[in-house]
């Protein structure tokens, strides 16, 4: 991929966080009803690098049923490093707990001195009816860096 392509992808990237971040404040300051501004750390693992991951990640409701939800991942692998950051958005189809969630969105890879963007599918379930959030989901990744990953964690509301 080329320079301009992957920095035209990380403006991208930033510029659907912010436009999260100020949604959800937005949102939550008229009053809506939905779930608040949630973060937290994960661990899973992922079956293509055969490497543990640790991470975070971020959801900030845009409306009742879809949320953005940006995510960092360290992969423990040798020799070298990698690390992904994750811009996808999650739908919540309708349900009697909304605990499913569906969604997709944008990944960069880093695996030691290259890069590469690819598209991701995630799904999962959550327990929103706690003041801390455990949850578990699976995630795919498509294209260069072409992954599958399970990861389990907790996200706590930020009031």
């Amino acid at each position: 991929m080329s320079a301009v392509l992957r920095h035209a992808s990380v403006l991208l990237v930033a510029g659907l966080l912010l436009t999260g971040v100020l949604q959800a404040q937005r949102g939550t300051t008229r009053g809506r009803s939905f779930e608040p501004v949630r973060l937290g750390p994960h661990i899973g693992y992922n079956f293509d690098a055969d490497a543990l991951t640790l991470g975070a990640q971020v959801t900030l409701p845009l409306s009742r049923r879809v949320e953005l939800y940006p995510t960092f991942d360290y992969y423990a692998i040798s020799p070298g490093s990698a690390w992904a950051l994750n811009a996808d958005v999650k739908y919540r189809p309708p349900t009697r707990a909304g605990a499913l969630y569906v969604g997709g969105g944008f990944g960069y890879l880093r695996t030691g001195t290259t890069g590469d963007v690819n598209v991701n599918l995630v799904g999962g379930m959550e327990s929103l009816r706690r003041a801390f959030v455990p949850y578990a989901e699976g995630r795919i990744t498509l294209g260069n860096g072409s992954a599958f990953q399970v990861v389990g964690g907790v996200s706590f509301k930020l009031r």
